[in-house]
């Protein structure tokens, strides 16, 4: 094919949508099932308006060719799993007797059965349950859904592509199951699984599926000859087929590597590749493997997980390049668009300015319709869209907001000095254990506490004008006496004030910091029925004044034990923002650290004497590839300590991490020199701590004995079972005892019986303690 004809055969596709609909209309649909308000029938029927909904706004956009499968009620991972039949034991009984309540026991938990271990999507803040296998896995075919959703976007008149995640990719994320010997590794059950695969291609076929797409973003990682020669098999095999769709292999959110000739190579009928900047690298390797002659490429020039506006005469430019390199190119962005918000047309309050550097999901379906107009039919075509993005681009290049020279003059002058804390650990922990004078054992909880209806309502009255600033704030100064009074009842040793005046823990920074912007619509999945709304760091940052410690000091007022100041740190500020892309994000991460920096020594002043600094997300930011991650780690850890390191010896200071693999960043923790770190373990049966142990961590830790992300009660036997395997890895006067994560989320009744089995499990283990170490 010239690539004159291949330009007029290109088309717009995306791999996925957000799920949610305008105003969160599956969340509600979801968390009304809980409830029961909402009827099984009624849940279905609200997900088929919002994927029909979905599919006419792309088509009408001028995408060619939909996805289908990407939508979940909970996790497409769980989803997967339902899909060829991995359903741990623990849970068959309640999916055989209600499919959908037995899969959000899957996701949930219930208060007799554990769920699954949930954790990062990647290095993104999408949450995904990890699939359990063990040798006596048995896999089973249902493509029904996949089937159900093809068909309704078949109704519509649509072209459509099911999307599912792919069979090596799912045995790599998945984890071995309870019980299972320790040296089992679940891609040994790719014979097993691939037999489920095709299968489930032939139904897809019989359903009207010309193409399927298979997900494969585990290749981008650093992989063995073992894993590479597990992904030629799985796709020399699943090619071979005869009764098949077309198959599209996809990979996304990095370059491909060695899997790219192995892709290249398959029996298969196109691949969709990542081009965009942290991918770039795949355009000459695909050069270099041949490229793909005869077939489909789906060139990803849209960047499917930041919000600025692409740069279109850029992504023409590699899209003409990639022209020479297949059968048929087609315009996509880099991944699912589940990643960034939906309509920036929604906003009503960012400045109209700063709007025209904005794209969600519904813009980026524009972006990437033009560009394949553009690609078909030349740039004459779009000349007026190019004009438009040409001038976006260059106001974002010269506006004020993007440079502020006194913010760069500060982080141009940082010392080494003034990232070291003084002295060591070793010396500094006698003095803070006489300062603070804790039990051993002690026992806190990681930062929130569940915001009640009362306070919700409150801040609803606030902005509808229905109460004023004063009457809000009595409410937020009720709200911490009641979380100080519960926790003092309940013999919790370091308070938390609950963080009632905040909405989210990166957002509550964001707005009282400059060169940040909050959405008033921006939500982004998380995980499950959890949406975020990340604001958008747009420029230069700094703190015009204190955050946090007006509320620290009040709730201290009110109490004799320590109240730790909650802070958010550096690198999470960043991970769970959507964040300039114009400069280094380690420049930008420690412009954020100067910041923090001054409200840790306003905390310290006001007499605070226990700091947290949260930074859940410094493994999730971690590169996917090993050979980009001594860089980053360097600069992340650097903005941490650049954050903490000015306080006294006596002052201690605590990170918090939660649903993330640990394993391979323990170094990492070590080099913050936090004096405590609380991290998730409860689902994963304290694993954390014997990471911790094998590396010879030499801090505090506090790996959580109380899963919040399920609604179930863990029973102080329970608790008490995951303190001694806590203590199995990390000495009783290093250990601390708390849940995993903040208790937002949950309702008072569960949290009020979950934190009193978890001081009962302290005190318990405590008391078998010998006499040393009580």
């Amino acid at each position: 094919m010239t690539a004159k004809s291949a330009a007029a055969a290109a088309g717009a596709t995306v791999h996925g949508y957000p799920r949610q609909g305008p105003n969160r209309e599956l969340k509600k649909a979801v968390e009304g099932y809980w409830k029961g308000r909402v009827t099984a029938a009624g849940l279905r029927q609200t997900a088929k308006d919002l994927r029909a909904a979905n599919w006419r706004q792309l088509a009408e956009t001028g995408i060619h060719e939909v996805p289908t499968g990407d939508f979940s009620y909970y996790d497409h991972m769980l989803d997967t799993s339902v899909m060829v039949g991995a359903i741990p034991p623990r849970h068959r009984a309640a999916v055989a007797a209600d499919t959908l309540a037995g899969y959000f026991a899957m996701a949930r938990g219930t208060q007799d059965v554990a769920p699954l271990e949930m954790t990062k999507w990647f290095d993104t803040n999408y949450h995904y349950l990890v699939p359990e296998l063990g040798p006596d896995t048995v896999f089973a075919a249902d493509a029904t859904k996949q089937a159900a959703e093809l068909k309704e976007a078949l109704a519509l008149g649509l072209a459509a592509r099911p999307v599912l995640v792919g069979p090596v990719t799912y045995l790599l994320l998945a984890k071995p199951a309870p019980g299972t010997v320790a040296d089992f590794q679940p891609l040994s059950l790719l014979e097993r699984l691939l037999p489920v695969y095709a299968e489930l291609l032939a139904d897809l076929r019989a359903a009207g599926a010309e193409w399927v797409q298979l997900d494969e973003p585990a290749l981008v990682q650093d992989r063995t000859q073992q894993e590479l020669a597990a992904a030629e098999r799985a796709y020399r095999e699943l090619g071979g087929l005869t009764d098949r769709p077309k198959l599209l292999v996809a990979s996304y959110f990095d370059r491909l590597g060695d899997a790219l000739p192995v892709l290249a190579k398959a029996p298969v009928d196109g691949l969709a590749v990542d081009f965009t900047e942290a991918a770039a690298a795949n355009l000459d390797a695909l050069a270099a493997a041949g490229g793909l002659p005869g077939k489909r490429l789906v060139a990803g020039v849209v960047n499917g997980r930041n919000i600025w506006i692409n740069d279109l005469e850029k992504s023409l430019t590699t899209l003409g390049t990639l022209l020479g390199l297949a059968g048929r190119v087609d315009v996509s962005a880099s991944c699912s668009l589940l990643h960034v918000p939906l309509d920036v047309q929604a906003e009503r309050d960012v400045d109209p300015e700063v709007l025209r550097w904005l794209s969600f999901a519904r813009q980026k379906t524009a972006e990437i319709a033009t560009l394949a107009k553009g690609l078909a039919q030349g740039t004459d075509a779009i000349g007026a869209e190019l004009a438009a993005n040409r001038a976006a681009l260059a106001s974002r290049t010269n506006s004020a907001l993007t440079h502020d020279p006194a913010v760069r003059a500060r982080a141009a002058a940082v010392t080494e000095a003034e990232t070291r804390r003084s002295p060591s650990y070793a010396d500094r922990t006698s003095a803070q254990r006489a300062h603070l004078g804790l039990p051993v054992l002690p026992t806190t909880t990681i930062g929130s506490f569940p915001q009640t209806t009362e306070l919700r309502t409150a801040r609803a009255d606030l902005r509808a004008g229905r109460i004023d600033t004063d009457a809000y704030e009595e409410r937020i100064r009720t709200e911490i006496r009641d979380v100080l009074a519960f926790q003092e009842k309940a013999g919790i040793d370091v308070l938390v004030h609950g963080e009632p005046e905040r909405n989210d823990m990166v957002q509550y920074f964001a707005e009282q910091l400059t060169g940040y912007l909050a959405t008033q619509h921006g939500w982004v999945q998380s995980y499950g029925t959890r949406y975020v709304r990340p604001p958008i760091l747009a420029g230069d940052l700094s703190r015009p004044g204190p955050m946090t410690v007006r509320w620290t000091q009040y709730a201290q007022s009110l109490t004799e034990r320590p109240v730790k100041g909650m802070l958010t740190g550096p690198v999470t500020m960043l991970a769970w923002s959507f964040v300039r892309d114009d400069q280094p994000l380690g420049d930008t991460a420690r412009q954020v650290a100067l910041a923090l920096r001054d409200e840790v020594g306003d905390l310290e002043a006001a007499g605070t004497s226990v700091i947290q600094v949260d930074e859940p997300a410094l493994r999730e930011t971690l590169p996917l590839r090993a050979a980009d991650r001594d860089a980053y780690l360097a600069w992340a850890t650097e903005a941490f300590r650049l954050t903490t390191a000015g306080v006294r010896p006596d002052t201690q200071i605590h990170t918090h991490m939660c649903y993330a693999e640990f394993g391979d960043i323990v170094q990492a923790i070590d080099d913050l020199d936090a004096d405590v770190i609380s991290l998730e373990a409860a689902r994963s049966h304290m694993q954390v701590a014997h990471e911790l142990a094998e590396h010879g961590y030499p801090r505090e830790a506090g790996p959580g004995v109380y899963d919040i992300h399920s609604p179930r009660v863990p029973g102080a036997e329970e608790a008490t079972a995951l303190l001694r395997r806590g203590l199995e890895a990390i000495p009783p006067e290093r250990l601390w005892v708390n849940p995993d994560c903040g208790l937002k989320t949950r309702g008072w009744p569960e949290t009020r019986a979950s934190l009193e089995n978890l001081v009962a499990a302290a005190r318990t283990v405590r008391a078998e303690l010998p006499d040393r170490a009580s």
